[in-house]
């Protein structure tokens, strides 16, 4: 519906408009009536439009609601001469128009801006402002001329060009001086470089500048107010004193070697500047700057380093002067043997009348030595002594020895045994984290390794001697712990039990038992563990007779000899670990081991062994004594 009340259809008169879902061709020929201007229809100009009016309008204030339906529509007017081109605005910057908004006839004419940006890259302007601009218009930058060309309505363009004014303003740079008193600017400049190097997340370029002047220590700083503002105030805190002071630093060790701590730091720096140099330079300098050395008398350790390489070696000490972890390993030794011997026999020996008479012998291991002893006594007319004739067990000799006619003796043995030894051994040790420790408990045993006899050449003296070799005979320990994360810990572990054995037949010097374990385990702290042992169960027989007379029924007894040995033997090694982590720990485990040695003590108090008038049997004091004063110098 198109109504136009009280319309003179002269430009001089206003118009009132009442347009309600009106052909957008109809409403363009009443404002060419009105307005008395030429248009041009492109054929994808259609729709209905609407425009409620209640105040008349001049014919110029009716362009303008003219121009501005269009833009609602997706329209626009384009001058051309004489004539107004109505096309669709996506095509409208493909046609010329004014250049500048002062060439539009109004604010929704398509206009083209040329702006000069003088102080910002016109290119990191457009991302910025491109959101501002309609699908239809159009904004490009020329980086070459540092130019942006704006198309688009002239409202907006008018619009863009005040936003890209307030943008385009002229940075204050300068440079300034800043003098360091502790840091140094060569330090401070590469520092302070990578920080503002870092690409801005707005796109603008870094405009700051630093530069070192090593030789009045300052740093030159360049660039917008505020950014020289921020670096002032970062250079500001990091030209501090150190809390130390100075390159050179005393640093007294609490736990940790001096001695060895410092030469593996020299050794440690001296390896990381020389791995560190650039190829073809002498990897040496940055080493020289560095020296550590060690105060014995004192546990200290002397640095001197630059800030950096300071801070670093610190760090490391920090972290190697710490109280290690102790561990206190008991070994738990249990043998229990049972010896049972058995021995029964008889010998003999006869020798008939005359010097070409037979002699007879029954040889037997251990019964031999008497008869002939007691034959050559009786021989000889000496006198014999009878210990020499008697053995273990019960001896009985009997027979007919003389000088004429037929001799005869017999020696009956009979013997048994039995022998049990039940053997505890609990040496125990504490050591620290990662550190052998041994333990050796026994005694020095001679052994004969050789006999000499030296014939003087004058006198014919003797000087007979022999060579002796002492060897430990006891209890050996030697562990060697590592901590593991956790309770658990690995053990290195050398345990070696000797002792002095009975002699045996045929041996001509002492004989010794050993039992050696040696292994690597993995246990738990407080945990039991069994590290190995010996289950052995032997049994001995000997039967031994005359042919023939041996197996006679009951008088077969008389020509033979028999020997029965069993020999059981139970042996276990344990060890118990024990993690003291702090004195507290320590305290607890040295107390108890204490008390229980003074209790041992005062269990021997009521023995009936009479001392001497006025004497008193030794006895540790109540550990209270030594644990109520307090330690001097730092806890732990």
């Amino acid at each position: 519906m198109l109504s136009i009340a009280s319309v003179a259809w002269a430009q001089e008169a206003d118009v009132t408009l009442n347009w309600k879902d009106a052909d957008i061709r109809k409403v363009v020929e009443a404002v060419s009536e009105v307005t008395g201007k030429n248009f041009i229809l492109d054929p994808r100009v259609t729709g209905k439009v609407t425009l409620l009016s209640s105040t008349p309008m001049s014919p110029d204030a009716f362009y303008e609601a003219f121009l501005s339906i269009l833009q609602v529509h997706g329209y626009v007017a384009i001058p051309s001469g004489d004539l107004i081109k109505i096309i669709p605005d996506a095509t409208a910057r493909q046609f010329a128009g004014p250049i500048g908004t002062s060439g539009a006839a109004g604010p929704d004419d398509l206009a083209t801006q040329v702006i000069q940006v003088r102080n910002v890259g016109a290119t990191q302007l457009v991302p910025i402002l491109r959101p501002l601009i309609p699908q239809y218009g159009h904004m490009v930058a020329h980086a070459g001329s540092n130019m942006l060309i704006i198309s688009d309505r002239a409202a907006n363009v008018a619009r863009m060009v005040n936003i890209i004014r307030r943008i385009d303003q002229a940075s204050d740079e300068d440079i300034e001086v800043v003098t360091l008193q502790h840091a140094s600017a060569a330090e401070i400049v590469r520092i302070m470089t990578a920080l503002s190097q870092t690409p801005r997340s707005d796109g603008a370029p870094v405009t700051t500048s630093l530069v070192a002047d090593a030789r009045t220590n300052s740093v030159l700083i360049g660039g917008d107010k505020s950014e020289r503002l921020r670096l002032r105030t970062l250079i500001a805190h990091l030209d501090t004193p150190l809390e130390d002071g100075g390159d050179t630093q005393v640093r007294y060790l609490r736990y940790a070697d001096a001695e060895e701590l410092a030469t593996k730091l020299q050794q440690h720096f001296t390896a990381q500047a020389a791995g560190s140099a650039p190829a073809g330079a002498a990897g040496s300098a940055s080493a020289d700057k560095i020296s550590v050395w060690a105060d014995t008398q004192t546990n200290a350790i002397v640095v001197n380093a630059p800030p950096k390489m300071m801070r670093s070696l610190t760090q490391i000490v920090d972290k190697l002067d710490i109280r290690r972890a102790q561990v206190l390993v008991e070994a738990i030794i249990v043998e229990v043997i049972a010896d049972n011997k058995n021995e029964l026999g008889t010998s003999w020996a006869v020798e008939g009348a005359g010097s070409n008479a037979p002699i007879a012998v029954t040889n037997f291991p251990d019964f031999l030595s008497g008869v002939v002893q007691l034959g050559s006594a009786a021989g000889s007319g000496v006198v014999t002594d009878p210990s020499g004739l008697i053995g273990d067990g019960i001896t009985i000799g009997v027979g007919r020895i003389s000088d004429s006619g037929v001799s005869f003796a017999a020696i009956l043995k009979a013997a048994q045994g039995d022998a049990d030894t039940n053997i505890i051994s609990t040496p125990s040790i504490v050591t620290t984290d990662n550190e052998e420790a041994s333990l050796n408990v026994g005694q020095e045993v001679p052994f004969v390794t050789g006999s000499f006899t030296n014939t003087g050449g004058t006198a014919g003296a003797v000087n007979p001697f022999q060579t002796i070799n002492r060897e430990q005979i006891g209890v050996k320990l030697k562990i060697t712990p590592q901590i593991n994360e956790g309770d658990s810990m690995v053990l290195a572990i050398s345990q070696e039990i000797s002792s002095i054995a009975q002699s045996a037949g045929g041996a001509v010097d002492l004989i010794t038992n050993q039992r050696i374990v040696e292994t690597t385990v993995i246990v738990d702290d407080g945990e039991i563990l069994v590290l190995g042992g010996l289950i052995e169960d032997q049994l001995r027989e000997s039967d031994q007779r005359v042919p023939i007379l041996g197996r006679v029924p009951l008088l077969g007894n008389l020509f033979r000899s028999r020997k029965t040995e069993k020999i059981k033997t139970n042996l276990m090694i344990f060890i118990r670990p024990t993690i003291l982590r702090d004195a507290r720990t320590t305290a607890f485990e040295t107390n108890q081991k204490y008390n229980m040695i003074r209790e041992v003590q005062q269990g021997q108090q009521g023995n009936d062994i009479q001392l001497m008038p006025g004497e008193q049997r030794p006895m540790l004091p109540p550990i209270e004594e030594y644990t109520s004063r307090e330690p001097a110098g730092e806890d732990d």
